[in-house]
């Protein structure tokens, strides 16, 4: 993912990337640990994908920049 594709999702909605490239990452190492991986690019772009992630959510906590709001819909209100 880009930056601005990074920035225009909900704070709901980055915390559950973080989450799924945390798993993923872990994975990745593991393959690899047992010499499964063949491609170990995949762990270098992983370990960027979950920094770009973790900083565009540092940047919205300091309000560096703001993310868009999550839309709560009258279903999950009740």
């Amino acid at each position: 993912m880009r930056i601005h594709e990074i920035r225009e999702l909900s704070v709901k909605d980055l915390a559950g990337k973080i989450k799924d490239k945390a798993e993923e990452l872990a994975n990745l190492k593991f393959q690899h640990s047992l010499h499964q991986l063949n491609d170990t690019l995949k762990i270098r772009r992983a370990r960027r994908e979950f920094s770009r992630l973790v900083t565009i959510m540092r940047e919205h906590e300091m309000g560096i920049h703001e993310l868009k709001k999550a839309v709560i819909s009258d279903e999950e209100l009740m």
